[in-house]
């Protein structure tokens, strides 16, 4: 097992605990094996009958996968060792959303990217008011992947957008209306929560049990405000590319509109289009399996290009903040990759 990784058992609940909490639990290829080794055994495993995931620390749940050794990978020519990361976590992510048995997210502060990937295909996800959900795939060269296609492609086609040109951080409530989360369960009650949960593991239906469960410690998390302001300009969500879109959101006349093209004209320009073209093709076929195999596609060949390296040292090497991006790519070529 992998050290930043605490599996035990509960009863019959198995525990998952990201604890890597320096780096706000960002996921290792060893823990993305890990996690996925652990899943594998307990499926056949009669003693085991739900999984929690939970993150250590105060920071978060998970700040996502660990791109600066995907970078450095890249950098040193170790390509294919650079994409095995992503068919990993891919499959892992497939493993989750697939499971047969009921698993349990956490999604406590910080949940961000591969965050999304581990805790987005839970069957029971619980966030509270210090959550914090973002894809800010765009602003290191990549795109919005791990599957969180398939979580949205029935959501509204303005809020998605804005989430994923902006990389913005929202709260419980719009997590909940883009299907990122189910429940918002106050901190002032976690406690009392993950005390039953053992319990509720080892009921006769854990599945139905850990949702009422759930349901009974759970409040209103508010108002989706990021999603509903989306909506006021959803008309300029309708342009066929990411470039349309932020013309028109520029020329919108609301505040909220300018302020998501101002963000997504800082974003790199290739993400922005392959964000849109991805969920856009998750619209028209949005399964799980068809998702994430048109994600190794996209991740693959975005990674390979200079705006990935250029991406993460801005933001995560010498966080200057102040990328230099590569044209953006026609998106002819992208559309040829998500179809």
């Amino acid at each position: 097992m992998d050290e930043n990784l605490e599996i035990m058992r509960e009863g019959r609940l198995g525990v998952i605990a990201l604890n890597r909490p320096r780096a706000i639990n960002a996921l290792t290829l060893g823990m993305i094996r890990a996690i996925s080794e652990t899943l594998d055994a307990w499926e056949h495993d009669a003693g085991i009958s739900a999984v929690l995931f939970e993150g250590r620390g105060e920071r978060g749940f998970c700040a996502g996968g660990d791109v600066r050794a995907t970078r450095e990978l890249v950098l040193a020519g170790k390509v294919d060792e650079a994409n095995l990361f992503f068919e990993v976590e891919y499959r892992m992510n497939r493993r989750i959303s697939t499971y047969s048995k009921p698993i349990v997210a956490i999604q406590d502060g910080i949940v961000m990217g591969g965050g999304i990937g581990v805790s987005g295909h839970a069957r029971h996800r619980i966030a509270t008011e210090r959550s914090r959900f973002a894809m800010p795939e765009g602003a290191i060269g990549l795109f919005c992947d791990v599957g969180v296609n398939a979580l949205v492609a029935d959501r509204s086609e303005a809020a998605v957008l804005a989430f994923y040109l902006t990389g913005n951080s929202v709260g419980a409530a719009d997590a909940i209306a883009l299907n990122l989360s189910d429940q918002y369960v106050p901190s002032s009650k976690l406690g009392a929560l993950r005390a039953r949960l053992e319990e509720a593991a080892g009921a006769a239906n854990p599945d139905r049990t850990l949702a009422a469960l759930i349901a009974a410690h759970a409040g209103s998390p508010g108002s989706p405000d990021f999603c509903n302001n989306a909506e006021v300009v959803a008309e300029a969500f309708e342009k066929p590319t990411a470039a349309e879109i932020i013309a028109a959101l520029a020329l919108a006349g609301n505040d909220f509109a300018a302020e998501v093209a101002a963000t997504a004209s800082t974003r790199c320009p290739t993400s922005n289009e392959a964000n849109v073209l991805a969920f856009r093709a998750a619209q028209r076929s949005g399964g799980i399996d068809t998702v994430l195999a048109r994600d190794l596609r996209l991740a693959v060949y975005l990674a390979a290009r200079p705006d990935f390296a250029e991406g993460v040292r801005a933001v995560l090497v010498d966080k200057d903040h102040a990328p230099n991006w590569q044209p953006a790519v026609a998106v002819a070529d992208l559309e040829a990759l998500v179809d």
